[in-house]
């Protein structure tokens, strides 16, 4: 091997060697390997969503009050705390017409629904696991009554409320999901139901996130 061979070989050798270090050092951090797993603890938090202040016509809206119930609500002191804002709604909802249909969890009944929020002169209720539409009549109430907004509270936020606020909005529904009214265990999967209704595909378009105190009537 002469002189200029060599060289070449060792310049090769040289780059291949910094080309691998630099990888090794993690430069960039978009290996194809790399997983949201991998990444998990560099996720930085999406800025909080706009909360919009709403008007609701009574006539073709209803309130879906989600497995208030004595199995899911009581282990969860952030539904608890949120049952006076959910009631705040009831009355206000029933003081304007507006209809209102409550869901249970399997196995349930309506004597399980808090007392706090109890159905009042016969209003609707199904029952179903988080998905409220499957396998119950939900659809055909809503329809029966000519609604096409649905306000959407309830726990778990990451259970009832994503799924069928979710189904609601890819049926063609407006979704106004008050955030004081939805809850889960803890804050993180409020925080992200929030953020999934508001970005999903065909669902973040039919969905206005708010506050009890935003809404008004006519």
């Amino acid at each position: 091997m002469n002189g200029r061979t060599m060289r070449r070989l060792l310049i090769f050798t040289w780059i291949l060697t910094l080309a691998t270090s630099l990888a090794d050092m993690g430069t960039p951090q978009t290996a194809l390997a790399q997983t949201i797993v991998d990444e998990w603890n560099l996720v930085k938090v999406p800025p909080a969503p706009e909360l919009k202040r709403v008007t609701i016509v009574p006539k073709g809206s209803a309130l879906l009050v989600l497995d208030i119930v004595k199995q899911t609500c009581p282990p969860r002191p952030r539904c608890v705390a949120s049952v006076p804002k959910i009631r705040g709604l009831l009355t206000q909802a029933r003081g304007k017409g507006v209809a209102v249909i409550y869901s249970l969890v399997p196995g349930g009944s309506a004597a399980d629904i808090l007392m706090e929020v109890a159905p009042q002169g016969g209003e609707p209720m199904v029952t179903s696991g988080p998905d409220k539409f499957l396998g119950t009549d939900l659809e055909m109430i809503l329809k029966e009554k000519g609604i096409q907004t649905v306000v959407v509270v309830g726990t778990a936020a990451h259970g009832a409320v994503i799924y069928t606020a979710s189904n609601a909005a890819l049926r063609g529904l407006k979704v106004i999901v008050p955030v004081d009214g939805m809850s889960a265990a803890d804050a993180y999967p409020e925080q992200y139901t929030a953020w999934h209704l508001l970005n999903a595909p065909r669902v973040g378009p039919q969905v206005t996130l708010t506050r009890s105190d935003m809404i008004q009537y006519p």
